[in-house]
């Protein structure tokens, strides 16, 4: 068998999901009302927050309490079983050293430093990243009644699953290079070196990690599945009638084509609402391409906040 032949038979080695994302703030109430009012499932669980999505089993997310500015503390990302030993060997060759867990983390599965420092964990884990299309409530069919949604009985607007989460980085292209070359994930658009998206090769939405230029570490948002564009806007109006009303949108994305509205958290970065994500399926080629500065954020909506690419973990 030739060594060409070879490589298009070799199994794929990637990360499939982001696991879980913890981070910690300076104050838990503040995280609960916060995410409770986001439309999380907000759970006490290991001396801090754990986030859920509503009819979802998946912990996406930790928050821990420390004192000071908001702050990552690491990612677990979701690797299928039987590549444990696949990684193993692909990190020793890459000469990627395995460091301790961050202290209150799990010790199992395979810790390694990520770009700018953030610890990674490799862990076996299900699939949580989007096999298919994220699902869209279809519009009610014009006959001779109003559609609208009445205000006075708008339902709460719960998020279905995590679609992404966006990173700050002090090298986007090398940051970039390490998450394809090490973990498997692949381009979907960039722009210049300020920003990078990549999905999931075994399927996911158009972006699963997003990398943008900074000073250095941070979490700017995390993003959250939506089934309609009346969610968007609900969750907007929801969000500010609980004292959160800063952010950005309604909009809508070039890259990755969703619609949004990014709500400010009391630390300065975002939750986003996100509906009608482009999707990759497993196995499929997505038409990369470098886009131009005014195509990086977005189609139309409202003018982008002065402090809304500001790392406030290291800048703020």
């Amino acid at each position: 068998m030739t060594s060409g032949a070879s490589i298009l038979t070799t199994p794929l080695l990637a990360v499939h999901s982001v696991d879980e994302f913890v981070f910690s703030v300076p104050d838990l109430e503040a995280a609960r009302h916060f995410y409770l009012s986001f439309g999380l499932d907000v759970r006490d669980e290991d001396s801090g927050l754990a986030l859920y999505a509503f009819g979802h089993p998946q912990r996406w997310g930790r928050i821990r309490q420390a004192a000071g500015r908001k702050r990552l503390l690491w990612i677990s990302l979701g690797i299928h079983a039987g590549d444990a030993p696949r990684f193993a060997e692909r990190l020793e060759q890459l000469g990627i050293a395995r460091i301790a867990a961050p202290a209150g983390a799990d010790e199992g599965g395979i810790w390694i430093a990520g770009p700018d420092g953030l610890p990674l964990q490799l862990r076996a884990a299900p699939k949580s990243s989007p096999c298919a299309p994220a699902p869209q409530t279809p519009p009610q069919p014009c006959a001779n009644a109003g559609r609208a949604p009445a205000r006075s009985r708008a339902p709460r607007v719960r998020p279905l699953y995590l679609s992404h989460i966006l990173l700050f980085s002090a090298d986007v292209p090398r940051a970039t290079r390490f998450y394809v070359d090490v973990l498997g994930l692949r381009v979907s658009d960039t722009s210049g070196d300020v920003i990078a998206f990549l999905h999931g090769p075994h399927g996911s939405d158009h972006h699963l990690i997003a990398l943008a230029k900074s000073s250095g570490l941070g979490l700017h948002h995390t993003s959250w599945c939506v089934a309609s564009l009346d969610d968007v806007g609900l969750g907007m109006e929801q969000m500010s009638a609980a004292g959160h009303g800063e952010g950005w949108g309604v909009g809508r994305h070039v890259l990755g084509s969703n619609y949004f509205r990014y709500v400010r958290d009391p630390w300065g970065s975002y939750a986003e609402y996100s509906y009608d994500i482009d999707f990759v399926a497993a196995g499929a080629r997505w038409p990369a391409a470098d886009h131009p500065p005014e195509d990086a954020l977005y189609v139309w909506g409202p003018a982008l906040p002065p402090d809304f690419i500001t790392n406030h973990e290291q800048d703020g």
